[in-house]
Formats: structure tokens, sequence, C-alpha cells
């Protein structure tokens, strides 16, 4: 991460899947590169953190609704202005079981928490993994993933419900085209074969796509010694 961070020198970077609780996050290595922390952390699953160059303010962990021990998967801060909303959606196992249905219930309640939180004329940002690849077009084989979890049609149907509050997939505006994707299997050289799933995402609302110079998935560090399944998904904006 820190490797990243010295050559990508974003000015926020969100994280999901800490595995971590609060006192066991890096804060200190991360702010002697440079960057602040807000974190929710949890220990051994879960967990998500915002790092900014700039001052984070009005820092809120999880959503309102929330039960006392629920889990770490919401962190929100406001950097330059910008309301970030980082999310780490639950993966769902399998169609059809317990955590399937928590996962599109926990996607029911994202879209109640932004519509009590924000107006769409607010500059929000939401990002994170999804677990939800939207499209045909951001799935690898979509006939192989019909109907499966990550790729479930009630599960494209609630990401859709999140996205009709206002949002525009930054990465959308400037690459249309398919086989473009930001997690790849460990299993069966899914990188190497390009077989992979679009599964994290920035979304934003109506200013900052208006300001959104450009947007890329960085492929690079997801061939490093002991990647991430993940690689990170980059947006560029003009200032305010």
């Amino acid at each position: 991460m820190l490797r990243w961070l010295e050559e990508a020198r974003p000015d926020v970077l969100c994280l999901q899947e800490l595995k971590c609780a609060d006192e066991r996050f890096p804060a200190a290595e991360f702010e002697a590169a440079g960057y602040r922390a807000a974190v929710n952390g949890q220990p051994t699953y879960n967990g998500v953190a915002i790092l900014s160059r700039h001052p984070l303010e009005d820092v809120r962990r999880g959503m309102a609704g929330d039960e006392e021990g629920a889990q770490a998967r919401v962190v929100k801060a406001t950097v330059r202005g910008v309301n970030v909303v980082n999310v780490y959606v639950p993966n769902g196992q399998s169609v059809g079981t317990d955590k399937y249905k928590f996962k599109l219930e926990w996607l029911g309640r994202l879209r109640a928490h932004l519509d009590e939180e924000f107006f769409a004329d607010d500059d929000v940002l939401l990002c994170g993994d999804f677990n939800v690849a939207p499209e045909d077009r951001d799935v690898y084989d979509p006939a192989l993933w019909r109907g499966r979890v990550l790729f479930s049609r009630p599960e494209r149907d609630a990401i859709e419900n999140v996205r009709e509050w206002g949002f525009t997939d930054a990465f959308r505006l400037h690459n249309p085209g398919g086989g473009l994707y930001s997690w790849w299997d460990y299993r069966q050289g899914g990188f190497r074969r390009n077989q992979g799933l679009r599964i994290d995402h920035v979304w934003v609302s109506e200013p900052l796509a208006e300001r959104c110079k450009r947007s890329w998935i960085d492929k690079e560090p997801r061939g490093w010694e002991r990647p991430s399944d993940h690689t990170p998904v980059v947006a560029e904006f003009a200032k305010a």
C-alpha cells in the first residue's frame, strides 16, 4: 500500500476489508507518508478507512439505524467540501442464503441512508467494493455468471436503486468498453487470462460528474508479489 501511495500520490484513498480493529490500523505509518486516516475497523472481518492528504472533517462511521456491534462497512468524511462515502458491500456468499438476503437488505438501507443524509446537488462521492458487477460488459463471461452471486438480477436491481439516488459511474464516463475489470480470482490464472469482474466503483453526484476529468483502473499492483485480488480504481477531478 505504501509503495502504491508513493507512486500514485492520490489526494484521497478509500480502503475496504481491513480485517483489523481501529487500534491496530497502521495510522502512524500512513501519517508518515502524509496521510490522515478515518477508520471504522472490525477485528477479523470487514472494516473500511479513508486516507487523505487534506483535513478530514465531519467523520461518521456506519449508517443511521445501525445496531450496536453492526458490521463495520461504512465510513464517511468531508474532504475539501466533497462528501466521501466509502463502503464495503456484503459479498452475499451465494444466491438464496441468509447472507445473500442480508446483502440485498443492506443495499436498501444504504439507499435510505443516502436519501436521509444528502441532497442531489451536494458534492457526494460513493466508492468502494460494491461486490456487484452492474452490467454485462462488467463481466468476462456474462452467460457463465448470470444468476450467480455478484451478478444476479436481484443484486443488480439493488445496486441500480442506489445509483438512482443521483449517481454517475465515474469510470463509465470515460471508458465505455468491456474487458475492463477491477477484481480477478486468484484461482485458475484469472488475472493472467483477464477473467475478471468490475465490482469496485467510484460513483459521483452530478456536480462532481461535471468536474470528472478522467477515470481508470490501475492494474499494475495486481501483478506485484502477494497482491490483493482487487486493484485500485482511480478518478481525477478538476478543482471547484
